[in-house]
């Protein structure tokens, strides 16, 4: 009786599934030695990946930057089918636009001044956590000359029980910096002291909601301080791809044979063999199975029907992964081991999504360009201050920023993370209209009743609120596909638990001496995905590298090194 080829099926068709599948498939000494499949639950490849257009403008509904230019296999990819020019705009093509406006709650426009130090504040302290702190001998123009960084730095990452937060750890800082401030005898005699504590929290708190965008930590109390200082960026700029994230995902694609990624695949379970499964079968000499030559894995899809393969590669998200050690789950079996629910369960996954509205062309304020509006910068009051504005909706409060897109644009942009997130996918376009709207009247309307010190002067003031036409929203938080937007390290978990989660299954003891375990019962579940990635998760290139990593440990374990 023949042989048959060892199957691999790859779950997912996202960045880390199409980068190992074709690793795979281009390895000239692999690829007529195997079979291969990619099996995808949606109806599209990209994962979290999704392009698409809004406003005759190209966006990005999930992954936007290439993060560092300097090394990152994305931006080469990117380099090599030319997708970084196009003709058709789009989103953020001239990076991050330049001289924002800080607009606090009520219309004051705030001082670049008081702008400047608190965000030099907030910068030197992530610096300090991410272990980029350079003590400078200069102090900034922008600050007191009481104030030291380093030391409020230094001052607000001691003391305390349990595992540090970064969310901790900021708040620390400002405190120490407020301190600072209040030992400096002409500070305390500035009659501004008190409310510009008041517009420097505000400003603080707009950084800290940025923060949240960044690490998909809807509560910053719940991201870890120590693995702040392992995360690695690439050096050099941050851009988008002109012709849209989705032209790498179909450039890793483009080698695969047609019928190779099968869409519309659910997998609901992957049955496995623990090692005594394994070797129980290999003792008993069990060489068929229905027909099949002994495959350890089985999988089983939402559709009823069924695949069996020798390795499996499960690059699915986190939140997935979240749901699928559940007690009603059953998406393994035998159950993941203690170490991988364990690191499961610790790590975090948040949800970030992003909101694009389009401007009114028939409201009198024709376009963005006409209005001139600005990148807008919010600076919310505290929930105690009496220039708090009771009609801005609770989903709007720790949302950083509004912009176009582009310069030009008549597409805004808003970012949202956490319950805000969540929130934003259950509210219908009216509702979320209504908000915006009320929200930007709020910051460009001046508040001409009032005048203050730290305010430049400059006034926003609008006959008419802006009117959207339509908008268009991310929904990931309730995808069942996806169940969030990327991992993050939570108190209480490590790097250490990336690497548990990378680790392949069965989890092999003594393999030398254990010769009634077969081979082809090693490397049976494999794991990719940015989670799986310790110093490049919540990526794109985390996730490439680890599709990358994942094919090569296949390559290797049967001997196969071509190219």
């Amino acid at each position: 009786m023949a042989v048959k080829k060892p199957r691999i099926v790859i779950i997912g068709a996202g960045m880390a599934g199409l980068t190992a599948a074709n690793k795979l498939h281009t390895c000239t000494a692999f690829k007529d030695k195997f079979e291969l499949c990619i099996v995808e639950g949606g109806s599209r490849i990209g994962g979290r990946i999704n392009t698409s257009e809004f406003g005759g403008d190209r966006i990005e509904m999930g992954a936007t930057w290439i993060h560092g230019i300097g090394g990152s296999p994305v931006h080469q990819i990117a380099r090599d089918i030319n997708s970084l020019e196009s003709e058709q705009p789009w989103e953020c093509m001239d990076g991050f636009l330049e001289n924002p406006r800080t607009i606090a709650e009520g219309g004051f426009e705030l001082n670049p001044s008081l702008v400047e130090s608190v965000s030099t504040l907030f910068n030197k302290l992530m610096d300090f956590a991410q272990g980029k702190f350079i003590q400078s001998a200069e102090i900034e123009e922008t600050a007191p000359q009481s104030v030291d960084f380093y030391k409020i730095a230094a001052k607000a990452s001691n003391g305390g029980a349990g595992k540090l937060s970064v969310g901790s750890f900021l708040r620390r800082g400002i405190d120490a910096y407020w301190e600072c401030l209040e030992s400096d005898a002409e500070q305390v005699r500035d009659s501004n002291f008190c409310s510009r504590k008041k517009f420097e929290e505000a400003v603080f708190a707009m950084h800290e909601n940025v923060q949240r965008t960044y690490t998909s930590a809807g509560d910053l109390l719940t991201l870890d301080f120590e693995a702040e200082s392992e995360y690695i960026m690439f050096p050099g700029e941050e851009i988008t791809i002109a012709k849209g994230y989705l032209s790498i995902i179909e450039a890793l694609a483009s080698v695969l044979p047609k019928g190779l990624i099968q869409l519309g695949r659910k997998v609901a379970k992957i049955e496995w063999q623990s090692q005594s499964q394994a070797q129980t079968k290999a003792q008993a000499h069990e060489s068929m199975e229905n027909g099949h030559v002994n495959k350890p894995v089985k999988l089983h899809f939402s559709d009823g029907s069924f695949m069996y393969a020798d390795h499996v590669i499960v690059t699915v998200s986190l939140g997935v992964l979240k749901a699928g050690i559940g007690e009603d789950s059953g998406m393994f079996s035998p159950p993941l081991p203690c170490f991988k629910t364990e690191a499961i369960s610790r790590l975090g996954f948040g949800v970030v999504n992003k909101l694009f509205l389009e401007v009114d062309s028939n409201h009198d304020v024709k376009s963005v360009k006409d209005f001139k509006f600005p990148f807008l910068q919010m600076a919310f009051h505290g929930s105690n201050s009496e220039l708090r504005q009771k009609k801005i909706p609770w989903w709007m409060r720790r949302t950083a920023s509004i912009c176009p897109i582009y310069k030009s644009s008549s597409v805004l942009l808003s970012w949202f993370a956490g319950k805000e997130a969540l929130e934003l996918e259950s509210l219908d376009d009216d509702e979320i209209i209504n908000g915006v709207s009320t929200t930007t009247s709020s910051f460009l309307t001046s508040n001409l009743t009032h005048s203050h010190e730290l305010c430049n002067g400059n006034h926003h003031h609008v006959d008419d609120e802006v009117r959207f036409s339509k908008v268009l929203k991310s929904k990931w938080g309730n995808d069942p596909l996806f169940m969030g937007s990327y991992s993050y390290v939570a108190v209480g978990s490590s790097g250490d638990d990336m690497d548990s989660l990378a680790e392949p299954l069965p989890k092999i003891e003594n393999l030398e001496s254990d010769e009634s375990c077969s081979s082809l019962s090693q490397l049976q579940i494999l794991f990719a995905g940015e989670a799986t990635h310790r110093t490049h998760y919540s990526t794109t290139h985390g996730a490439y590298f680890s599709g990358l990593r994942e094919a090569n440990r296949l390559l290797q374990h049967y001997h196969c090194f071509g190219v």
